[in-house]
């Protein structure tokens, strides 16, 4: 009887001793896995993945709009550098309704060279507020008084800059040019005729290439008929 009693002592003492080996090896686990969780999170807060910045909203709202004082991934044109560098006598006011250009003198102080060629320069820009200012300036400078004869001297300089802004393939760069060149006929007159055959052959290209581009194959038979030395798109 006594060593029944005994041995049932040492089974229920050796059931005890297991079951607190098993708490025992459970606590150590469940501290592990949590030193483990702990590590894994801080790491993931100093990794570089978490610490970059992502952009915001606000910054695809207006793509096309840039700051001329801010820091380009490239290097501005020349139009923007003088432009930022306060190269341009007048400044960008925004209205609620449309822009305006305050100058800082009356316009017809200014001197046009070399003034009115830099704003044509500016007409190849494609970002706001440059489009505006060289559209708007060249404009602008053009209705003062005595425009004529300050123009027509710089004809040989504007001339080329003027066609490359008619042989853009950006199309509002290509409008705004040949407004441009409406505007200065107006002023010099038949001063520009011996322009003209410098001039012609950009806009007149450009205008055949865009009826073949949405024409087709048809439209080019009918151009070439007409203008057998016209270059087709597909050259």
């Amino acid at each position: 009887m006594q060593k029944s009693e005994c041995h049932g002592g040492v089974q229920l003492r050796n059931r005890v001793t297991g079951n607190c080996d098993q708490r025992i090896s459970s606590s150590t686990q469940i501290k592990n896995r949590t030193t483990f969780q702990r590590s894994k999170s801080s790491s993931s807060t100093s990794s570089p993945e978490s610490t970059r910045k992502h952009p915001r909203p606000s910054d695809k709202l207006n793509p096309k709009t840039i700051n001329p004082f801010g820091e380009q991934s490239r290097a501005p044109s020349a139009f923007a550098a003088i432009y930022s560098k306060g190269g341009i006598p007048c400044r960008l006011v925004h209205g609620s309704v449309k822009h305006r250009l305050q100058w800082e003198c009356p316009p017809e102080n200014l001197p046009f060279d070399p003034l009115l060629i830099t704003l044509a320069e500016g007409l190849r820009e494609t970002k706001h507020p440059y489009t505006f200012v060289s559209k708007e300036g060249f404009r602008e400078l053009l209705l003062v008084q005595g425009a004529a004869d300050k123009a027509v001297p710089l004809l040989p300089r504007l001339i080329p800059v003027l066609k490359a802004a008619l042989a853009h393939s950006d199309d509002e760069v290509f409008e705004r040019g040949l407004n441009a060149l409406v505007q200065l006929s107006v002023v010099v007159g038949p001063s520009l005729n011996d322009h003209l055959k410098h001039l012609l052959t950009s806009p007149i290209t450009s205008a055949l290439q865009k009826l073949e581009q949405h024409g087709g194959s048809g439209s080019l038979i009918i151009i070439k008929a007409k203008i057998p030395t016209y270059c087709s798109i597909c050259c």
